[in-house]
């Protein structure tokens, strides 16, 4: 019995799949808590969305993926964020027009332009291939995206909440701002190898959702993100070996299964109480 539960953990490619779900799951889980605590869900979704078209431009000029990913990303973000401020059309609205346009476009340039390149992967992720290069690359960027989201965690809660009183107590709301969007471009081209565009918008929202109904304390709904985010993807990684099934798309659904079991127990909380 033991034997086969570890099972997965002898093989190579199981190895780095485990490795890069421990580099990718604590950014991921961090990032979730603001987005889920500024109303900012749809934000991760457009910009995974938008970085299709960068990887396909990128392609073509012979420049690395990644390059075009963030910067695409990048840019459909902080555009987003542009013409929110400056015009009368709410976050929600101005996020499906710009995600949806880059989206299609990315599919207009597959379409016009035949590559070698495989949509599924990039779509769905292709963990069980991850190599050194992906996992060098997710660790470059995870760890200071980590770390960075780790020390200046008390600023963005505070913009967050109150951005007015955070103007007010001297932060720089428009550097955090414009930072947490960097930030959330950041870690979606760190993802893109593994679990790909489409399913990393469950690791930006599940694990920060699992920590709101848990904890009353932000701090705490980080570390409760994080863990939450931690086990999902090394469960969804073993559970995904044993049902033959594909690894990203199982930690999702583990990731939704924890959400709603997180759910429920609040429910049954606040009825106790």
């Amino acid at each position: 019995m033991i034997e086969t539960a570890l099972q997965s953990f002898q093989f190579p490619f199981m190895q780095n799949a485990f490795l890069i779900a421990l580099l990718v799951a604590p950014p991921c889980a961090l990032l979730s808590c603001f987005l889920v605590l500024k109303g900012w869900a749809l934000m991760g979704d457009a910009v995974s969305h938008a970085v299709l078209p960068g990887i396909v431009l990128a392609y073509l000029a012979g420049l690395p993926l990644l390059l075009g990913a963030f910067l695409a990303g990048l840019t459909s973000a902080l555009l987003t964020g542009w013409i929110a401020e400056n015009s009368r059309v709410k976050r929600d609205t101005v996020m499906g027009v710009v995600f949806s346009a880059m989206f299609a476009l990315g599919i207009v340039l597959i379409t016009a332009f035949p590559t070698d390149l495989h949509l599924d992967h990039i779509l769905f992720g292709n963990m069980l291939g991850v190599g050194a290069g992906d996992l060098a690359t997710a660790g470059l960027i995870a760890g200071p995206v980590t770390l960075i989201l780790a020390l200046k965690w008390r600023d963005l809660m505070l913009h967050s909440f109150d951005p007015a009183q955070a103007q007010v107590s001297g932060l720089l709301t428009g550097l955090l701002h414009y930072g947490l969007l960097v930030l959330l471009a950041l870690t979606i081209v760190a993802t893109l190898s593994s679990v790909g565009l489409i399913l990393a918008i469950g690791l930006l929202i599940a694990p920060g959702a699992i920590g709101f109904l848990l904890c009353r304390s932000f701090g705490w709904m980080l570390v409760t993100a994080t863990f939450a985010c931690l086990l999902a993807m090394v469960l969804g990684i073993w559970t995904s070996f044993h049902l033959d099934s594909a690894p990203a798309p199982t930690i999702i659904l583990v990731l939704t299964a924890m959400v709603v079991l997180a759910l429920l127990r609040r429910v049954r909380h606040t009825r106790a109480a």
